[in-house]
């Protein structure tokens, strides 16, 4: 890791245990590896970050990352989302590490087909002072990926700005109008901040909107924020249940990013 874009950029990887649509999901193997581990092992492999973290609630997740030689910090179990959670890591860490830093990248927990590119391309639209929030968006590929509501769809502006996220499908659609190439999209939670938008996220409260559809992201649109959304044509699937789990499983069997764990 050493920071090749010219920032400096902490990636902070947030799990705990207490999933509730998927208790224990982070420690759950996928070919014999933690769940976690791909996200941090994968996200090592990525040379724009300077640091990287995973920063959980739960002694087990820390065991873990601290027996594949990882870096973890522990947070309050107060949190109830991932973004609150990386705000503390990231005060945790300025102060521990004696380090100030241009950008912190959160990568979910869950996310563990994430690849090094992925991550750059999150990275890039910063290069635009006036972009403080980026996420990144994959095309929706099946209409069972349309109808899941573990999979957050996002419709944007013609700038790339996020307008909504909801679980449910928008915009709307005909079951029989489904077919590859439609604007259908789902984020994918590679989320960079600013420090100061970050810090700005957590001091608002928790919205409506927020709390219905239980979507981080829409505290700061209800809130008028900007979201810039990055389009990515890599294939990755979230795990929230146990059979994404399988599904994941089977598709990373051959991943080419395997042998480079340092294991």
């Amino acid at each position: 890791m050493n920071g090749k874009s010219g920032l400096k950029i902490l990636g902070i990887i947030p799990g705990r245990m207490g999933s509730s649509r998927f208790y224990g999901k982070p420690l759950k193997k996928i070919n014999g590896i933690p769940m976690i581990g791909h996200c941090y092992y994968r996200s090592l492999l990525c040379e724009a970050l300077n640091d990287l973290y995973v920063a959980t609630c739960d002694r087990e997740i820390y065991e873990y990352v601290k027996s594949i030689n990882g870096n973890v910090v522990m947070t309050s179990q107060d949190h109830i989302r991932a973004t609150d959670r990386v705000e503390e890591a990231y005060n945790t860490l300025r102060k521990k590490l004696n380090k100030e830093y241009d950008l912190i990248v959160m990568i979910q927990g869950d996310e563990p087909m994430v690849v090094p590119e992925m991550i750059d391309a999150a990275i890039q639209p910063f290069e635009d002072e006036g972009v403080g929030v980026v996420n990144l968006m994959a095309q929706i590929k099946s209409y069972e990926e349309l109808c899941d509501p573990n999979e957050i769809k996002v419709v944007c502006d013609k700038s790339n700005n996020a307008i909504y996220m909801s679980r449910c499908a928008i915009p709307s659609f005909k079951a029989r109008e489904y077919q590859p190439g439609n604007p259908w999209y789902k984020q994918v939670c590679i989320i960079p901040f600013r420090p100061k938008n970050l810090r700005d996220y957590h001091q608002l409260r928790e919205t409506p909107l927020e709390q219905f559809e239980s979507i981080d992201m829409l505290r700061l649109l209800e809130n008028k924020g900007q979201i810039r959304m990055v389009p990515t044509g890599y294939e990755t699937y979230s795990v929230d249940c146990e059979k994404d789990l399988v599904h994941v499983s089977q598709l990373m069997k051959n991943d080419k990013l395997l042998s480079k764990y340092p294991i």
